[in-house]
Protein backbone atom coordinates (compact mmCIF):
# COMPACT_ATOMS: atom_id res chain seq x y z
CA UNK A 1 0.00 0.00 0.00
CA UNK A 2 1.19 3.39 -1.19
CA UNK A 3 0.62 6.64 1.06
CA UNK A 4 -1.69 7.69 -0.75
CA UNK A 5 -3.84 4.39 -0.61
CA UNK A 6 -3.07 4.99 3.19
CA UNK A 7 -4.91 8.22 3.35
CA UNK A 8 -7.55 6.96 1.75
CA UNK A 9 -7.88 4.07 3.79
CA UNK A 10 -7.72 6.49 7.16
CA UNK A 11 -10.48 8.77 5.49
CA UNK A 12 -12.93 5.89 5.52
CA UNK A 13 -12.07 4.27 8.09
CA UNK A 14 -12.07 7.47 10.16
CA UNK A 15 -15.46 8.41 8.16
CA UNK A 16 -17.12 5.18 9.77
CA UNK A 17 -16.82 5.94 12.96
CA UNK A 18 -17.70 9.80 12.50
CA UNK A 19 -14.76 10.81 13.05
CA UNK A 20 -14.40 14.18 11.17
CA UNK A 21 -11.34 15.23 13.05
CA UNK A 22 -9.15 12.85 11.46
CA UNK A 23 -10.99 13.26 8.30
CA UNK A 24 -10.11 16.91 7.92
CA UNK A 25 -6.51 16.16 8.40
CA UNK A 26 -6.38 14.24 5.61
CA UNK A 27 -7.19 17.21 3.63
CA UNK A 28 -4.53 19.76 2.41
CA UNK A 29 -5.00 23.47 3.74
CA UNK A 30 -7.04 24.51 1.08
CA UNK A 31 -8.44 21.19 -0.37
CA UNK A 32 -11.44 21.46 -3.46
CA UNK A 33 -14.44 18.94 -3.51
CA UNK A 34 -17.33 18.57 -5.61
CA UNK A 35 -20.31 16.31 -4.99
CA UNK A 36 -23.81 16.27 -6.58
CA UNK A 37 -25.66 17.81 -3.13
CA UNK A 38 -23.51 20.49 -1.80
CA UNK A 39 -21.41 21.67 -5.77
CA UNK A 40 -17.85 23.17 -5.20
CA UNK A 41 -16.58 23.74 -2.00
CA UNK A 42 -12.95 25.26 -1.34
CA UNK A 43 -10.80 24.88 2.00
CA UNK A 44 -12.59 25.31 5.34
CA UNK A 45 -16.10 25.06 3.49
CA UNK A 46 -14.93 21.63 3.08
CA UNK A 47 -13.82 20.75 6.96
CA UNK A 48 -17.43 22.16 7.95
CA UNK A 49 -19.24 20.05 5.67
CA UNK A 50 -17.77 16.94 6.81
CA UNK A 51 -18.03 17.95 10.81
CA UNK A 52 -21.76 18.67 10.09
CA UNK A 53 -22.43 15.59 8.58
CA UNK A 54 -20.31 13.47 10.75
CA UNK A 55 -22.53 15.29 13.86
CA UNK A 56 -25.47 15.49 12.46
CA UNK A 57 -25.48 11.51 11.52
CA UNK A 58 -28.09 9.01 12.71
CA UNK A 59 -28.28 5.93 12.13
CA UNK A 60 -25.20 5.66 10.28
CA UNK A 61 -22.87 3.01 8.61
CA UNK A 62 -20.83 3.20 6.09
CA UNK A 63 -18.52 0.36 4.11
CA UNK A 64 -15.73 0.87 1.27
CA UNK A 65 -13.46 -1.34 -0.65
CA UNK A 66 -11.65 -0.75 -3.63
CA UNK A 67 -8.85 2.03 -2.28
CA UNK A 68 -6.72 2.06 -5.13
CA UNK A 69 -3.86 4.93 -5.71
CA UNK A 70 -0.99 6.25 -7.69
CA UNK A 71 1.39 8.86 -7.51
CA UNK A 72 -1.43 11.68 -7.91
CA UNK A 73 -4.65 10.04 -8.37
CA UNK A 74 -7.06 7.43 -6.20
CA UNK A 75 -10.33 6.03 -6.22
CA UNK A 76 -12.53 4.40 -3.67
CA UNK A 77 -15.99 3.39 -3.77
CA UNK A 78 -17.87 3.73 -0.75
CA UNK A 79 -21.79 3.08 0.66
CA UNK A 80 -23.58 5.44 3.66
CA UNK A 81 -26.52 4.14 5.06
CA UNK A 82 -28.41 6.50 7.32
CA UNK A 83 -31.23 8.10 8.06
CA UNK A 84 -31.46 11.62 5.99
CA UNK A 85 -32.56 14.16 9.15
CA UNK A 86 -35.19 16.41 7.02
CA UNK A 87 -37.73 13.66 6.66
CA UNK A 88 -36.58 11.01 8.59
CA UNK A 89 -36.47 8.29 5.77
CA UNK A 90 -33.61 5.50 5.03
CA UNK A 91 -31.09 6.17 2.32
CA UNK A 92 -28.26 3.90 0.99
CA UNK A 93 -26.27 5.84 -0.99
CA UNK A 94 -23.07 4.40 -3.15
CA UNK A 95 -20.54 6.78 -4.38
CA UNK A 96 -17.57 6.52 -6.21
CA UNK A 97 -14.58 8.81 -4.86
CA UNK A 98 -11.91 10.61 -6.91
CA UNK A 99 -9.17 12.08 -5.67
CA UNK A 100 -6.46 13.65 -6.30
CA UNK A 101 -2.99 13.87 -3.82
CA UNK A 102 -0.15 16.34 -2.90
CA UNK A 103 2.69 15.43 -0.50
CA UNK A 104 0.07 12.75 1.34
CA UNK A 105 -2.65 14.85 1.26
CA UNK A 106 -5.64 15.63 -0.65
CA UNK A 107 -6.03 18.39 -2.85
CA UNK A 108 -8.88 17.84 -4.59
CA UNK A 109 -11.89 15.18 -4.07
CA UNK A 110 -14.85 14.48 -6.13
CA UNK A 111 -18.08 12.09 -4.92
CA UNK A 112 -19.84 10.80 -7.73
CA UNK A 113 -23.43 9.11 -6.95
CA UNK A 114 -26.78 9.33 -8.59
CA UNK A 115 -28.73 12.33 -7.16
CA UNK A 116 -31.89 11.06 -8.72
CA UNK A 117 -31.68 8.00 -6.83
CA UNK A 118 -30.21 9.48 -3.60
CA UNK A 119 -33.64 12.15 -3.69
CA UNK A 120 -36.18 9.22 -4.49
CA UNK A 121 -35.21 7.84 -1.20
CA UNK A 122 -34.65 11.20 0.74
CA UNK A 123 -37.76 12.47 -0.44
CA UNK A 124 -40.44 9.89 -1.71
CA UNK A 125 -43.11 10.84 -4.23
CA UNK A 126 -41.68 14.50 -4.19
CA UNK A 127 -38.24 12.93 -5.00
CA UNK A 128 -39.66 10.21 -7.51
CA UNK A 129 -41.39 12.70 -9.46
CA UNK A 130 -39.13 15.66 -9.59
CA UNK A 131 -35.70 14.43 -8.55
CA UNK A 132 -34.45 14.40 -11.91
CA UNK A 133 -35.45 18.18 -12.57
CA UNK A 134 -33.32 20.88 -12.83
CA UNK A 135 -35.41 22.29 -10.02
CA UNK A 136 -35.57 19.78 -7.32
CA UNK A 137 -31.51 19.47 -8.01
CA UNK A 138 -31.20 23.36 -7.42
CA UNK A 139 -33.24 22.98 -4.10
CA UNK A 140 -31.30 20.29 -2.99
CA UNK A 141 -27.97 22.48 -3.27
CA UNK A 142 -29.62 25.26 -1.89
CA UNK A 143 -31.00 23.79 1.43
CA UNK A 144 -27.20 21.49 1.66
CA UNK A 145 -25.52 24.96 1.23
CA UNK A 146 -28.03 26.66 3.66
CA UNK A 147 -27.46 23.76 5.83
CA UNK A 148 -23.75 24.30 5.86
CA UNK A 149 -23.99 28.00 5.80
CA UNK A 150 -25.68 28.01 9.43
CA UNK A 151 -23.61 25.08 10.67
CA UNK A 152 -22.44 26.47 14.19
CA UNK A 153 -20.49 23.30 14.86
Amino acid sequence: MNINEGVIQSFYTAFARLDYATMQNCYDDNPIFNDPVFGILQGEQVRSMWKMLCTNAKNFSLEFKQAEAGDEYGTCLWTARYTFSKTGRSITNSVKAHMRFREGKIIEHTDEFDLYRWSRQAFGVQGWLLGWSGFMKNKIRYQALKSLQNFKG
